[in-house]
């Protein structure tokens, strides 16, 4: 009875915050503000202001207590006689947050925002305008598509997804592509390259300023379990088996009988951020055979996150350091970045000097930002120009 109680309580709180998603009648918004590409409601909250602030209203007049747990920081909102809350937060970095409601303690997704698939559930985002990043956006270029696919899975026995894009004349041409495979983080899947990443305006616009050479791009779900049991998950070459036996065994043969590719070591990059990042690193580097081309995007597995410590490149990727000639001239690229307001960063920094004074040939590149999407499209963005030429 009392769990019936708390969940009729939290739905009526929950409802009540559905108004915010409607147009606030004769509402006058702060001059320069604007409304993010990310709300339900063009002409509603959230807002942002011109110093990148935001404004949040909710209408909840049965809550007691209001908060917008935005980028893990918690703000009080205040409520009027009317039953409406609101608070204007601290000035937000540019790129894509993810953000929650909290309701009398209850994290909930915000009905105003559009919704994505992080931090291990369902989550409201804002998108916080940056200036010079037009590449992100829609633009008046030939566009590819991105569909969804299932392949069967020996690994999990059970069918699961891809999200692919191909380039804008795929369908029309006979002509063969190379592949980059693109793994999501912790808390995400497939979904989050094609849609929070941006990959397909991403692609479009450089394929169209000739600064790519057309390719498609494969993201796959990397949250997979062995049904036969097995090693999976964790920052570790066995921790990695699972999903290098799903990347290898199944999903590279499934793309390269359904679609147009390259089929050969030289046309194949892998590449992915946090986890995938990481995934990246072990597989990819340890795969030559497979893969000519990786990119490891704020990994934590240098350092940075619990339990990261004391890297040992060689025990990870034997060769590395005892061949370096071996290990060069396996790849063609070999590209890390990181945020710089990443608690990662200086752990990266360190590890990519390690490389680079052993004359193991490696890029690097560090964007403004935190663990979060900006610095992953500008990685992407940069890697896939120095792809397949």
């Amino acid at each position: 009875m009392r769990t019936k109680v708390l969940l009729v309580a939290l739905f009526a709180a929950v409802c009540c915050t559905q108004m915010a998603a409607q147009p606030f009648a004769k509402e006058t918004f702060p001059e320069g503000s604007y409304s993010p590409v990310t709300n339900v409601n063009r002409n509603g909250y959230p807002r942002v202001l011109k110093d990148g602030s935001v404004m949040f209203r909710v209408n909840a007049p049965e809550a007691q207590k209001v908060q917008i747990d935005l980028c893990g920081t918690k703000y009080d909102m205040t409520r009027d006689e009317r039953g409406t809350w609101r608070v204007t937060t601290r000035p937000q970095v540019p790129g894509f947050h993810y953000y929650f409601l909290l309701i009398d303690g209850v994290s909930v997704a915000d009905p105003a925002s559009q919704s994505f698939y992080g931090c291990s559930r369902w989550s409201s985002a804002i998108e916080i305008k940056e200036d010079g990043c037009a590449d992100f956006e829609v633009q008046d270029v030939p566009r590819g598509e991105v569909r969804t696919v299932y392949y069967y899975s020996k690994v999990d026995e059970a069918y699961r997804p891809l999200m692919i894009y191909t380039p804008a004349g795929y369908n029309e041409s006979t002509q063969q592509y190379p592949v980059v495979y693109i793994q999501h983080g912790g808390g995400e899947d497939h979904r989050g390259w094609m849609e929070q990443g941006r990959t397909a305006q991403i692609m479009d616009n450089l394929i169209a300023a000739g600064k790519a050479v057309p390719m498609i791009v494969v993201s796959a779900n990397s949250n997979v379990q062995a049904r036969s049991g097995g090693f999976g998950g964790g920052y570790s070459w066995q921790g990695m088996q699972n999903f290098r036996n799903e990347l290898i065994d199944n999903v590279i043969p499934f793309i390269e009988k359904n679609y147009r590719v390259k089929a050969d070591r030289k046309y194949r990059a892998m590449c992915g951020l946090s986890m995938g990042g990481g995934q990246s690193f072990y597989i990819g580097l340890r795969s030559p055979q497979v893969f000519a081309n990786v990119g490891v995007f704020s990994t934590g597995m240098f350092g940075g996150i619990q339990g990261a410590s004391n890297f040992d490149l060689e025990k990870e990727v034997p060769g590395m350091l005892s061949d370096v000639q071996g290990f060069n001239k396996n790849l063609d690229v070999f590209f890390i970045t990181c945020g710089e307001q990443d608690p990662r960063i200086s752990h990266t920094r360190n590890i990519v000097k390690k490389m680079q004074d052993a004359g193991i040939q490696v890029r690097f590149a560090a964007y403004p930002g935190d663990h979060e999407w900006q610095p992953w499209r500008k990685s992407l963005h940069q890697f896939a120009q120095y792809l397949f030429k």
